[in-house]
């Protein structure tokens, strides 16, 4: 009878355990660059499952799609509208933002204090800040941004290391200061763009998880690349090579500023 019982136990953790090994091969594809084969295989995870991991992570993979198809045109509008995929792209997009973030403010219903909500609610509405604002210019997206800053401070205060949200409210900071106008960073409740670069330098040595180390090296190389400050952003991009060798726009960059 114990064998039974503990043939069963196994059954039960099988499908956890192929979801988590599914999920982790999504996250190394979608950090390789290849955003459209990692938004394929998340359609294969079960979101009642990982559920708002994997709305977090297909959100991602096609908003960088997006990101990818039109580039960084001056006329952000036209270059969507001229974009063949981006109406397929989007409807992906808002689909699973839409469902994550009603399924993140479901828990927080019943569970007001739950951490892991309110960092992906906080992540889903970023993704939508980043795709409308950063990638398609358009000035929409307050509710989400203030929601999005409220839920990452509300996850800093019960966990203040809590890397993932250090990143990301780091990019809040970082964006604020840099991308908007003093008067109009103010009223989004300010910025600090060395506090930014700050928080990535130290969250980058944090290694406990491969692909939350990933996100902030991104993240420090990103920024270090947006300050000109190449050298700098060799670093980060050299350990990105050694774990993402596959990826496009990390190779590019070493051969081009590596030298």
């Amino acid at each position: 009878m114990k064998r039974v019982i503990a043939f069963c136990s196994l059954l039960l953790l099988a499908p956890q355990a192929s979801q988590a090994d599914t999920l982790a091969e999504a996250q190394h594809l979608f950090y390789s660059g290849r955003y459209a084969e990692a938004a394929e295989l998340s359609q294969t995870l079960a979101p009642e499952e990982g559920m708002l991991a994997v709305y977090e992570l297909r959100t991602s993979a096609w908003l960088f799609q997006i990101r990818r198809a039109i580039g960084d045109p001056k006329d952000k509008d036209k270059a969507f509208k001229e974009c063949v995929r981006c109406p397929q792209l989007m409807g992906g997009f808002m689909k699973d933002f839409g469902a994550g973030r009603a399924a993140a403010h479901e828990v927080l219903k019943t569970n007001p204090d739950d951490v892991t909500a309110r960092f992906y609610l906080g992540k889903l509405d970023l993704n939508y800040v980043w795709l409308v604002l950063g990638t398609l210019g358009r000035r929409t997206g307050w509710n989400e941004y203030w929601e999005a800053r409220k839920s990452l401070d509300a996850v800093l205060v019960d966990e203040p290391q809590h890397l993932r949200a250090r990143v990301a409210r780091a990019w809040i900071d970082y964006i604020v200061d840099t991308r908007t106008p003093w008067g109009t960073g103010w009223i989004l409740g300010g910025g600090n763009k060395k506090k930014a670069l700050a928080v990535m330098d130290e969250a980058i040595d944090v290694r406990d998880h491969v692909y939350d180390n990933a996100e902030a090296l991104f993240g420090l190389w990103d920024m270090q690349v947006r300050e000109k400050n190449y050298k700098a952003a060799l670093v980060p991009a050299r350990r990105l090579a050694e774990m993402f060798p596959e990826n496009p726009e990390i190779a590019k960059f070493i051969g081009e500023r590596g030298k």
